[in-house]
């Protein structure tokens, strides 16, 4: 049962990559459920794409709400670890998960009921496209429960130390879609041809044997902790724990999928075709940024436990290390969305004008790559140390300053419908250096491991009020 690892001692360099590589391969595995559906609906053609554009919005929204139960059993795990009080960890997985189902089952009611309204913010064209959106959602719906649980069940894991096993799970789940895709949106075999309601199924089907997967492996079989959800009873203090870590990344991430769909909406007035575009150019840019999430998440469990510790010679070694895996990860990107961006855009999309039109999405992105891969990096270290706060402002300020930022550029006299994608991309630079900035100001601070160095910079609770006492926490 006991598969932890500690991340207080140790070659630092091999334990952020043996930790990174498994969750960088989740999330790629994550992405790839709807790259798998880009790719088999692009034959139908850019509506069928733009439909589940539009939907993947609120999938995206939803997600960003859930961020509060992963982010929650991230942090809280892996400190109480750090800490040496697994009793307290496991406190913080139960109380994860409860919450995970609460807010999960919630958004699957809202997002069932209201499909039609919510796809009609995006203004899509009557008829195949908008029907095709409104259909898909509905469907996906149904499997919410699933879906945003099994990102809390990862966080759980991660928070152990052990990001190899979700990876696992996710595999198998990712493999289902692959399969049943084909079959479900052509009709092969014994199955109809359904189009994108085919693609919808699949994933939900997917993501609900993954579910299953992770109830039986952590719940009945124990192998990371004894959850013993016999003791469970709803405590107010982990509670608020844990929507104090997780609410401000859920908070900035749910935000930031509004501001998505305001430029999203803006970018229809030059038609459905740019919608498309800028959905399978997204899912090309996860790549990315899910590579270095995985990284960020590596280095904000590996900085927890050592927070924990009160380690910060170590957290520090631990941050330089990681922001040079991802500037080489970025360089890397931006050669290959300058150089190579036909040939992989193709992959989804060949009619002549959203071709064109994709290869521009990601000349403009590629500028922004390194600083993207700076600020994801350092959120992850901010996340480690239970300051989730400074991350979120960041990120909102710049993030939701692309919308008047593009309504100026996009103006004709200016650049149009670019102004838009540049927009996007020159708000990326901003946060990365704006972040690195502040988290730097915070190492210099904290030299030394001083906790009253950092008690006076802190925007959270310092880490004795942060800490939850055995003690004084009953289930």
């Amino acid at each position: 049962m006991n598969k932890t690892v500690d991340l207080t001692k140790g070659p630092i360099f091999s334990q952020l990559v043996k930790l990174a590589l498994p969750i960088i391969g989740t999330s790629l595995m994550q992405m790839a459920y709807n790259l798998t559906d880009m790719i088999w609906l692009g034959q139908l053609g850019s509506n069928a794409v733009a439909s589940v554009g539009g939907a993947g919005f609120f999938i995206w929204l939803g997600i960003s709400v859930l961020l509060v139960t992963r982010i929650g059993a991230e942090v809280g795990v892996s400190q109480a670890l750090g800490r040496k009080e697994p009793e307290t960890a496991a406190r913080f997985a139960r109380h994860s998960l409860f919450w995970a189902v609460v807010l999960a089952t919630a958004i699957a009611i809202l997002t069932l009921v209201f499909s039609p309204e919510l796809i009609g913010i995006f203004r899509l064209s009557e008829g195949v496209v908008e029907n095709g959106a409104i259909n898909y959602l509905r469907i996906v719906s149904l499997g919410f429960v699933f879906t945003f649980v099994n990102p809390t069940f990862q966080g759980i894991y991660n928070g152990m130390g052990n990001s190899r096993l979700p990876f696992y799970y996710l595999l198998i789940g990712l493999g289902l879609n692959m399969l049943l895709d084909p079959l479900m949106i052509f009709g092969i075999g014994p199955f109809p041809a359904l189009g994108v309601e085919g693609a919808a199924w699949a994933t939900v089907f997917a993501q609900l044997v993954v579910f299953l997967v992770f109830c039986v492996r952590f719940i009945w079989f124990k192998e990371v902790m004894d959850p013993d959800f016999k003791r469970f009873k709803l405590n107010k203090d982990i509670s608020l724990k844990i929507f104090k870590l997780g609410m401000p990344v859920a908070a900035e991430s749910s935000l930031f999928a509004c501001f998505a769909l305001i430029l999203a909406r803006m970018i229809t007035k030059w038609g459905d075709v740019p919608i498309a575009v800028q959905s399978v150019g997204a899912q090309i840019e996860a790549i990315s940024w899910m590579t270095s999430s995985g990284f960020a998440t590596a280095l904000g469990s590996f900085t927890g436990q050592n927070f924990g510790a009160n380690n910060w010679s170590r957290i520090r070694k631990g941050y330089f290390t990681t922001l040079g895996i991802g500037i080489f990860l970025g360089s890397f990107v931006t050669v290959a969305f300058i150089i190579w961006g036909k040939q992989i855009f193709s992959l989804f999309l060949r009619e002549p004008e959203a071709l064109q039109m994709g290869i521009t999405y990601l000349q403009i992105l590629a500028v922004s790559q390194i600083f993207m891969i700076i600020e994801i990096i350092t959120r992850g270290a901010f996340n480690g140390i239970g300051r989730t706060v400074p991350p979120s402002i960041i990120g909102i300020v710049f993030t939701g300053g692309r919308v008047p930022a593009a309504m100026i550029l996009s103006l004709d006299k200016y650049l149009g419908m670019l102004g838009i994608w540049w927009a996007i991309s020159l708000s990326s630079i901003a946060k990365g250096l704006t972040l690195m900035a502040w988290y730097l100001k915070v190492l210099r601070h904290s030299e030394g491991g001083s906790s009253t160095n950092i008690k006076q910079l802190t925007l959270l609770p310092t880490r004795q009020r942060q800490q939850i006492k055995i003690e004084e926490i009953s289930d």
